[in-house]
């Protein structure tokens, strides 16, 4: 039977705060705009996602819990890969990650962004091939990198001037490791100030702004156990519109054309990050992927074009996009306070 006392809150990407929840998974005119795709709502019953009660669910495991919609996830995958035809679309582990998880978005031809030697080995141990995780983290550990160079990433993102010496002596003898760099391109975008990551103001990546990005370019050139195969950035989070990427590549572009003219390298690969922004409340603003995908594509062709460079390959690596509306969280009302005018 339903438990009344159990509740369904929007559904958040895993990492954010649920919005408060009646004591019910809701009235039958509930909006399910920002719910899981497969989610329905009889009109004499609960909420169901993939024709599971929600009441059901948590009756089973307990609450707080997390859904995942299975459906919506692979749905997700296949309409970046629709966008993207060209491009390497890599799955944010960040967002959320488990085996299931992990497996979906290799069935459906997607790479992996992780950031840890836990997430990496969750993943190669559930299957996913290494030589399609690209390890990022402004603060990789020794055995962070060990473990990359163990099981073989495609790419690791160098951070940091330090990291560079750190790697290319980790790197086993005969072996070379593929790498990417890193660039702050001095772009604010993203939902909140506190989640831009593509100004000099922060702690991630080299500055392209005071010179950091070109010399780490540099330094990476002089180690022969070292690859530099292209850039990456990262622009923030909940970003809505596609300005910022446009503006993103031209810049990178611009130091590609410099990397060229300077050391007589043309890199063959570009990665523009994630951030791109979901709706968490009906009527709420999100990206257009589809949009996203043809300007970008545009805009990287006419810049390289403008610069006498090959078009890079183009990577991007949604995580709250996918994850984010796949995802309800369950939780239990144990007391309901009124107190003034608030609940």
């Amino acid at each position: 039977p339903p438990l009344p006392t159990d509740a369904a809150a929007a559904p958040p990407a895993p990492a954010a705060p649920a919005a408060p929840a009646p004591a019910s998974t809701g009235p039958s005119d509930t909006d399910l705009s920002v719910w899981p795709t497969t989610t329905t709502q009889p009109t004499h019953g609960d909420l169901t996602v993939g024709g599971v009660p929600l009441t059901d669910i948590a009756e089973r495991f307990g609450t707080p819990a997390y859904l995942i919609d299975e459906a919506d996830v692979r749905a997700r995958c296949r309409a970046y890969r629709r966008a993207f035809p060209d491009a390497d679309v890599l799955y944010a582990a960040k967002a959320f990650l488990c085996r299931a998880m992990a497996h979906w978005v290799e069935e459906e031809g997607l790479g992996l962004d992780v950031c840890s030697a836990g997430e990496l080995e969750l993943a190669v141990t559930t299957g996913f091939p290494a030589d399609r995780i690209v390890l990022h983290g402004n603060a990789k550990s020794p055995h962070d990198l060990a473990a990359a160079l163990r099981l073989g990433v495609g790419r690791i993102v160098i951070d940091s001037a330090s990291e560079i010496a750190r790697l290319a002596a980790a790197v086993p003898p005969g072996s070379r490791q593929k790498v990417m760099v890193r660039v702050v391109p001095g772009i604010a975008a993203g939902g909140h100030a506190k989640i831009r990551t593509g100004t000099d103001d922060q702690k991630f990546g080299l500055s392209l702004t005071d010179g950091s990005a070109q010399h780490a370019v540099a330094r990476i050139l002089g180690q022969p156990t070292l690859d530099l195969v292209g850039l990456h950035c990262h622009l923030g989070s909940q970003i809505t519109t596609e300005k910022p990427y446009l503006a993103a590549v031209r810049r990178l572009v611009g130091l590609m054309a410099r990397i060229k003219d300077q050391h007589g390298l043309a890199l063959p690969e570009l990665d523009l990050g994630g951030g791109h922004g979901i709706a968490y409340r009906p009527g709420e603003e999100a990206l257009d992927i589809a949009a996203l995908a043809r300007r970008v594509r545009a805009e990287l062709v006419g810049s390289c074009a403008a610069a006498d460079l090959p078009v890079p390959r183009l990577t991007v690596e949604p995580g709250r996009a996918i994850a984010g509306p796949a995802g309800v969280a369950l939780y239990r009302v144990l007391a309901v306070k009124r107190t003034g005018g608030r609940t």
